[in-house]
């Protein structure tokens, strides 16, 4: 099954990705990230559990139409319930019916569960596991074993533990994959029981982690270092508790610090876009933190950073952002320094002046501002509009000289939301009403309202979140708010950033924002210039 050292990566972001707290995906979503999975180099796919439920056992009626490259389709089950009515068990069966080229079959290896779980003496729990994926061998199935729970097995009683997958590798197993299913396990508890497993199994072992001590990805790492070449995780570390082992920081581990190989090659470039990609179906909100991944991996503040990094990357960087699809964020906040400046403004296109004082009084104008609460990390859209004011390169193309909303309520329940603004473009004012669903919808449908007349090319733009931040809390309801608009035209997206003591001025600037920095760089565009 697995040739020589290399790797073979099974992904069960499907599987046991779904049992994670918050998630739920359709089974279009479940086809669609099977596709992605596919493209990225993943070998195995563990679906679903079709003995379930009906929606994992109709993936795995739909799954067979896709024209998948290379990437094998598993589905998953358990050992049958007693031992002398395997053929008869409806979970196993099930498993055949899904017509999957492999099976994950999970038995007991921990005599603690197989004794109060399932009432069995260690000689059944044997015969269970035998019989079990006997019978699925007998089908033309290739077997994965679970043994879930091992390690806690192996610490509780090694020789059961030992025994149960021995059991699963005289039935025909072509993997047992050691399961610390709980996720209590220390990396160098996995080393040790890793390497006493080789001594007795002479079939490939597994690995399938969990993180309930945050550490599945380091006892990943260590079981490969023991020689283990099945590797089981999830995309984004998804599942249930704590999760599974992140395959997002297992993987660019092997490949990139352990210089691995894989089965087949991972497109680790587009590791970035798929862990948003599965992050987006799932209804999830990303990690910015997450390493590799995230959108803070390779982000930096601080000044004294900013300026190492703009004369070598590998000073603050352990790796390339792009070897994983990942980039370098530098960020403009009250620690910045001029470096940061220079940074922003270098990646922007913008030319600063030589003199050293315009750097400097930016700085301080960017440090007030974030004093006063506005910030600028993920508001980079506001930012841009700011710098190339003080260098006159921008002025509005609009002002808004009046604005009123009127928010109502009804004794049955019913909400009314109108805004009315004065706008005055060039020397022109348009004074436009519009309704929406709550105030700040309504502002801006009054804008976009206002301002079509002049600037047709706003109609693409639609708002893609909108977050508010109360700040100083200690103040109440007088304490400032800071509002965050994310926008977008379908191809690009960007950020704006409104602070006030009054959410729906703080709302209307950062959407003022948003619609400005549209226009600037649509007049700034060659296809625009030659229209």
């Amino acid at each position: 099954m697995i040739e020589s050292n290399l790797i073979e990566i099974f992904d069960t972001t499907l599987r046991d990705g779904t049992q994670g707290e918050k998630v739920s995906i359709s089974i279009h979503d479940k086809l669609t990230i099977t596709q992605r999975l596919d493209e990225f180099g993943i070998d195995i796919i563990e679906g679903g559990w079709p003995g379930s439920n009906p929606k994992d056992k109709e993936y795995f009626d739909r799954v067979k139409k896709l024209n998948l490259q290379h990437a094998q389709i598993c589905a998953f089950g358990s050992t049958a319930r007693y031992p002398d009515k395997v053929k008869t068990d409806n979970n196993l069966n099930m498993l055949i019916a899904a017509e999957t080229p492999f099976i994950s079959i999970f038995g007991k290896t921990w005599r603690f569960h197989s004794e109060v779980s399932l009432g069995l003496t260690d000689a059944q729990n044997e015969e269970l596991i035998y019989e079990s994926i006997l019978y699925l061998k007998e089908q033309g199935r290739r077997i994965i074993f679970d043994a879930e729970h091992f390690f806690d097995g192996y610490k509780d009683d090694a020789q059961f533990a030992l025994k149960m997958i021995q059991a699963a590798e005289k039935a025909g197993a072509e993997v047992i994959a050691l399961c610390d299913t709980n996720g209590g396990s220390l990396p160098d508890e996995v080393s040790k029981i890793v390497n006493h497993v080789k001594e007795n199994v002479k079939i490939p072992l597994g690995i399938h982690a969990h993180n309930d001590s945050e550490l599945a990805v380091a006892n990943t790492l260590i079981a490969v270092d023991q020689g283990v070449t099945h590797v089981q995780g999830t995309i984004n570390g998804v599942g249930e508790r704590c999760g599974n082992a992140n395959l997002c920081s297992v993987l660019p581990n092997l490949l990139i610090k352990k210089q691995k190989e894989t089965k087949h090659q991972i497109d680790l470039q587009n590791l970035h876009s798929l862990s948003n990609y599965v992050y987006e179906l799932m209804n999830l909100v990303p990690n910015t933190r997450a390493a590799y991944v995230g959108n803070s991996a390779f982000a930096h503040k601080g000044g004294i950073h900013v300026s190492s990094v703009l004369k070598d990357s590998r000073m603050y960087e352990h790796i390339d952002p792009t070897l994983v699809g990942n980039k370098q964020h530098v960020l403009v906040s009250d620690l910045s320094g001029q470096s940061n400046i220079r940074y922003k403004a270098e990646k922007l296109g913008i030319d600063l002046p030589t003199e050293k004082e315009f750097n400097k009084n930016f700085v301080q104008h960017i440090k007030s501002l974030e004093y006063g609460g506005f910030q600028f990390d993920g508001a980079e859209a506001s930012f841009e509009l700011l710098l190339r004011t003080e260098l006159k390169q921008y002025e509005p193309f609009f002002k808004i000289i009046y604005s009123k909303v009127n928010v109502m309520f009804t004794g049955n329940g019913e909400e009314y939301a109108e805004a009315v603004l004065k706008v005055k473009v060039g020397k022109e004012i348009e004074h436009t009403a519009a309704d929406g669903d709550g105030p700040v919808n309504a502002l801006d449908n009054a804008l976009r309202k206002s301002l079509r007349r002049f600037f047709p090319e706003i109609q693409k733009i639609h708002l893609v979140d909108y977050k508010v931040r109360v700040l100083g809390e200690e103040n109440g309801t007088g304490a400032k708010v800071r509002v965050l608009v994310e926008s977008s035209d379908g191809e690009d997206t960007w950020n704006t950033v409104g602070v006030s003591h009054n959410i729906i001025k703080a709302s209307l600037q950062a959407i003022s924002d948003s619609i400005n920095y549209k226009i600037f760089h649509l007049k700034n565009t060659a296809e625009y210039l030659n229209q």
